[in-house]
């Protein structure tokens, strides 16, 4: 049925606050596929403590409030959403160890019809304790079974396509069997990542990985390939969710660099050819 408006506008998110450690940044490092050559000096700053860097798309798994569109007073039919898009700001590096405000707010919701569902867009703030602004994550949920409300914001600007000319570099990063055992324990115990029985009943062969799992691999194979592992120098990155991406497939992460600083890419699943992040673009500090 047709979401509240109103409600989901202006629904009341509380602060979280959220203290990590060293070894937080390493699992986190280890589920996006860092160390997976353990003798890459490059991987290594941000596996070991000793000079520990934290990767930035860690953002995903800080501060978060939890699954609140399952919340009955939201209204939303949350066994049909779709995580479509994730932007994120990096603004500084966090600390190897701290703790982090997150601040979260609906900025947009936009009515596609009765037929076509809703989207949701949310963004959390992350502040370290003297309120320095850390990251700023913005993430498209659709609401697929929720549309026809009749009311609807103007959305973000739309996320570019990639060059219609072949990619200039590519990545490819292959991902663990158990990448979604290990990643699930930073923030998403969600069973569809681990259960066949839970991944077949929604309509896949098998487990498949999180979306933001798959965010974070592209994030690194654009680390790797243009930033020489330095991460700090990632300014932002943003992405459309395509289709399924399975733990143990290689992700092939498709790049086009402008002068400016500007990198377009795309990921695909190598060794099906299926594109698994579009619209991607991603901005690198000089």
């Amino acid at each position: 049925m047709p979401l509240d408006y109103d409600r989901i506008k202006n629904w009341k998110f509380e602060d979280v606050r959220q203290a990590y450690a060293e070894k937080d940044c390493i699992l986190y490092a280890l589920g996006i596929g860092i160390g997976h050559d353990p003798l890459d000096t490059g991987q290594l700053h941000y596996v070991y403590e000793d000079r520990l860097k934290v990767f930035p798309t860690m953002a995903a798994v800080l501060g978060y409030p939890g699954f609140w569109m399952r919340d009955p007073d939201a209204g939303i039919t949350w066994v049909k959403l779709v995580h479509g898009e994730q932007r994120m700001h990096f603004h500084r590096p966090f600390p190897a160890c701290g703790e982090v405000v997150g601040r979260t707010r609906v900025t947009h919701v936009m009515d596609k019809g009765a037929d076509k569902g809703a989207v949701v867009v949310v963004e959390r703030t992350l502040f370290d304790t003297r309120e320095t602004l850390l990251a700023t994550v913005q993430q498209t949920t659709f609401c697929r079974a929720d549309g026809g409300f009749g009311q609807s914001d103007q959305g973000p600007p739309a996320l570019p396509k990639v060059p219609a000319v072949p990619a200039q570099r590519v990545c490819e990063l292959p991902t663990l069997p158990q990448a979604a055992l290990l990643y699930r324990l930073n923030a998403d115990p969600n069973p569809l990542h681990v259960d066949p029985v839970v991944a077949q009943a929604a309509g896949y062969p098998k487990p498949i990985l999180h979306g933001l799992c798959t965010y974070g691999v592209a994030a690194h194979a654009i680390v790797r390939a243009l930033c020489d592992y330095d991460a700090d120098r990632l300014a932002y990155l943003h992405a459309r969710f395509s289709a399924p991406f399975y733990p143990g497939e290689t992700l092939a992460v498709e790049m086009w660099s402008q002068d400016d600083g500007t990198v377009h890419f795309q990921a695909k699943a190598a060794e099906r050819g299926t594109v698994v992040l579009s619209n991607g673009i991603a901005g690198i500090r000089q």
